[in-house]
This record gives structure tokens, sequence and C-alpha cells, in this order.
């Protein structure tokens, strides 16, 4: 039966990759750290309240869509076509319940539909144009595709493509957005969403929406939502084998989240994770030269920080 006490705990990352204080501008730097920090207190609010896990988490992921500082929703990365096709996933710890798509172009907050298709539908994974439909059914907010996309995405797609049209944005210099937290009766949540990577060609779909890959949540274990270079932490099974090393092993969540990052750079990838155990210990890694992240947790003040040191 599930207990209540005080603690609760939630992270949120906007994408690990290329990011450096050299490249990053004061005024950029500011508002970075005021979405992160805005996203964060949009999860903290229910919390607080003794809401629950994943209603905290998607309203954390959904304002980091709206924001264009990071690569999902609007402010997406776009496709070789300069088109946007956004993927997401959501799952929750008690009774493992998970909801995801992939290649949506309509739906305002993609992590909605995967919660969406986690409860009001009998799979797991669904696909765009049938997610689209979906969402079109449970009467969620449509956006123009055009609303999605913004001109420093497309200056992104043009500056890529005049260096070679068969190229695409392996330096993941814009990176997924995702949260996961633990609340006041002890369930975890986790959830993700993206733009993919500038350039993707032939419907190609990262981490992010694979439950086990680039999202999982298992009261037993922890959450875990990860960023990075999606065919690696696939071919990982990143965030479950995080979970599952923190469940059998026994690891506390740096110690698992660094071991598993360690994998996916011996595969040739790079990014990040950002974990949360049953007893609401928190943690995240990462192997690039920054990450977006923020946490809080009751009885703590928030920390938002984006470069390593």
């Amino acid at each position: 039966m599930t207990t209540t006490d005080d603690q609760w705990t939630l992270l949120i990352h906007g994408g690990a990759g290329v990011i450096e204080r050299t490249s990053m501008t004061p005024g950029r730097e500011v508002s970075t750290r005021a979405a992160l920090a805005a996203a964060l207190e949009a999860g903290a609010t229910v919390l607080r309240a003794g809401g629950a896990a994943l209603d905290a988490v998607e309203v954390a992921v959904c304002a980091l869509e709206d924001d264009p500082h990071f690569n999902a929703g609007h402010g997406a990365a776009l496709t070789h076509d300069g088109q946007v096709a956004l993927d997401a996933a959501i799952m929750e710890g008690t009774g493992r319940g998970a909801g995801a798509v992939c290649g949506v172009s309509r739906t305002r907050h993609p992590v909605s539909l995967a919660r969406a298709v986690m409860e009001h539908s009998p799979h797991v994974f669904l696909a765009a144009p049938g997610a689209d439909a979906f969402a079109l059914a449970q009467e969620l907010e449509q956006a123009d595709p055009d609303w999605f996309i913004t001109p420093e995405r497309r200056a992104n797609l043009a500056e890529l493509l005049a260096r070679d049209p068969d190229e695409y944005d392996a330096e993941m210099k814009y990176g997924t957005v995702g949260a996961v937290a633990r609340d006041r009766h002890g369930r975890l949540a986790a959830a993700t969403s993206t733009g993919g990577v500038t350039g993707k060609r032939w419907d190609r779909i990262g981490d992010t929406p694979v439950i086990g890959a680039g999202t999982w949540a298992d009261d037993r274990a922890g959450a875990v939502s990860c960023t990075g270079s999606g065919e690696q932490f696939l071919r990982a099974n990143a965030a479950g084998a995080i979970a599952a090393r923190m469940r059998l092993a026994g690891e506390d969540p740096a110690t698992a989240a660094a071991a598993v990052l360690a994998e996916v750079t011996e595969l040739g990838g790079t990014g990040g994770a950002i974990v949360v155990a049953p007893d609401g210990e928190g943690a995240w890694a990462f192997t690039t030269p920054g990450m977006y992240r923020a946490r809080v947790s009751s009885g703590t003040d928030s920390e938002v920080a984006l470069y390593r040191d």
C-alpha cells in the first residue's frame, strides 16, 4: 500500500551537448536559466501541493516544450526537408504504465499526447499520422506546423545543409527535454520530449520515445530521463539499464548513471541522464561539455546549472 511522507523530488533537463561558456552570450544564459527555473517551478508546484509525480513531470515538460530555448515543441530541430517530427514518452512507476509517440507534427504538447496514449488507448506507442489522428480524437490542443518552427532552427538547418546536404547534427547542439519526479506518496514518474536531430531523414527515431532506452520509471528501482546521441542510447537500453543497476545491484543514482553513460561512450555516443531513486535521492550525470538542468526537493532550494563546472 502506498504510504505518505514529506519527501518529494523533481529534476529536469533541457538537453546535453555542446554547451559551453565561451559560446553562450550573457543574455542567452540569463534567459535559458529563467526558462529552466520556470519549468522546474511548474512541476514543483504540483509536488508541494501533494500532487502526483506523473502530473509534475508532464507539467514541467509541457513548459519546456513551449520554450524555444530547447529542442522540443516550439523550437524543435527541423528535419532534412524543413519540417518538425516530434517524439515523446511518459511513464509512471507504480504500475509501469507508459505511453509514447513519434513523428508528431500538430499536437502542441507531445508529452500530453504520450500520456493520453497511456491512459486512453490499449497501446503504448503510436506513430504519426496515427498519433496525430489520435490526438484529435482526444481533443488535445493542436498547433499549425509553422508554430513549432523558429527562425533560429531554420538557420541551423540552412547552415547544416550548406556544409553537406547529406549531413545531420551529430554534435547534438540542441537537446532533448525531460523530467523525473518522486512524490510524497513514493510514486515515481519520468517524461521526455524531443524534436530529434537537425537534418534527420527517413523518419529517423532516437531513444526519447522508446520505453527503456530514453525514458523509464519503476517505483522499485527509479525514474530516468535521458538525452544525447539516440542511436547509442538505444543500443545501451540506457534508461532501463540505469534503473536495473539501482534495483538489482543496489547502486545509487549517480553511480548507476555514470556506469551506463560509460557504456554509451564505449559505443561511440555522448549525452546525459537525470535520475531519482525510490527514496527521493536525485542525481544527474553527463559526458558532454554541459547539460541544461535543474532540481529541487522538499526542504531544499532549487538549483539551475548549464555547464560542467
